[in-house]
């Protein structure tokens, strides 16, 4: 194999790849990015076993063909070298050269023969998504999903598409947030997967404005195909929780807010939260609500802010990163928070969202 690459193109590349290596696999190869001439360019892929990304972008190829190199110290060398103009060469022994004009680098790499192959998804339908409209609603929903590897089934977001109409649920057990669209075409089978949270995190890396994706699944995964990069991740298998169960019928008792300014009183309150000590406290009244917060040895704060309320007086406990989470993702100008008691979860619903979270025991 012999190539002549822009550093720019081949930085780009690692960088949109890095995150699926496997650095403390038991498995060496899986610390490899696989390099392979394509008709297009050149091919850069990276995979552990649960996620794989591949890449393509524009390269000079001399000759074809493909060696796996060591992902940490290849993109160390391509990073500190000072010149654009890059040439890189694989010999029958799997020697790669690295070389600019006045610099050359030698590393031993593995065949591509040891470098897991990539599943396949030939005749399986093809579904079309918006690459924006998939970003605002992953962005809706992702922060909600488990982190507890104990809930393994909720350590990802639930895809569901019925004919024109996608939704997305993800849950931690104390909030829950689903968010859905209309789809510019339908698809002829119901589809429900719930995709890994890494795996949305690196869609979200990699999703674009005004541009369209196609999501392909097999058994056990789905192919995410955006323009010249792709994703393919292997699905979580069991039963996402029954979450319209826990969907509370709408209440009359809104309280109406600007989303920005509650934002801010809930992000300044807080600043004084610690570990044992997390609830921040909210005061509703009729024309206003009263977020404090009070930490022993450590301090106290209290900002009213103006609210329109119908519903009778009441104080409950939010932990402020759950609503932080949330409010900073919408785009309204104005909020309706559905809170009926104390103990009760509070809701913020809207068209298409829906926001649930468990409250907090204050003191």
């Amino acid at each position: 194999m012999k190539i002549k690459v822009l550093k720019e193109d081949l930085m780009k590349s690692i960088n949109i790849i890095q995150n699926a290596v496997d650095v403390r696999s038991t498995l060496p190869i899986l610390s490899n990015i696989l390099i392979e001439t394509d008709g297009k360019g050149l091919r850069l892929t990276t995979t552990d076993l649960n996620l794989g990304i591949s890449c393509v972008f524009p390269a000079e190829v001399v000759d074809n063909g493909a060696v796996a190199v060591p992902a940490k110290r290849f993109g160390d060398i391509i990073k500190e070298l000072s010149e654009q103009e890059i040439n890189i060469t694989a010999k029958k022994n799997n020697l790669v050269t690295v070389e600019t004009k006045n610099c050359q680098f030698k590393l031993m790499g593995l065949p591509k023969e040891e470098f897991p192959k990539l599943p396949e998804f030939k005749d399986k339908e093809v579904i079309k998504l918006s690459e924006e409209g998939l970003k605002k609603l992953l962005n809706l929903v992702v922060f909600a999903a488990s982190s507890d590897e104990t809930r393994y089934i909720l350590n990802g977001v639930l895809f569901k598409i019925n004919k024109d109409q996608l939704s997305l649920v993800a849950t931690d057990g104390r909030r829950l947030a689903m968010a859905s669209k209309k789809l510019s075409q339908p698809i002829s089978q119901s589809v429900s997967i719930i995709i890994p949270i890494k795996t949305i995190h690196e869609l979200i890396r990699n999703l674009n404005d005004g541009e369209e994706l196609s999501l392909i699944l097999n058994q056990n995964q789905a192919m995410f195909v955006l323009g010249k990069v792709i994703i393919i991740s292997r699905l979580l298998e069991g039963e996402f929780p029954d979450y319209q169960a826990v969907v509370p019928p709408a209440s009359e008792n809104k309280i109406k807010v600007s989303r920005e300014q509650f934002l801010q009183a809930v992000r300044r309150a807080a600043i004084l939260s610690t570990p044992d000590f997390q609830a921040v406290k909210l005061e509703v009244f009729k024309n206003r609500i009263v977020v404090s917060k009070s930490t022993p040895d450590v301090g106290e704060s209290r900002e009213e802010v103006a609210a329109e309320y119908s519903g009778k007086e009441l104080v409950v406990g939010f932990n402020p990163a759950y609503l932080i989470d949330a409010l900073k993702n919408l785009e309204d100008d104005t909020i309706s928070l559905e809170v009926t008691e104390a103990d009760k979860p509070a809701v913020l619903r809207k068209d298409n969202y829906l926001y649930i979270v468990l409250p907090m025991r204050l003191g």
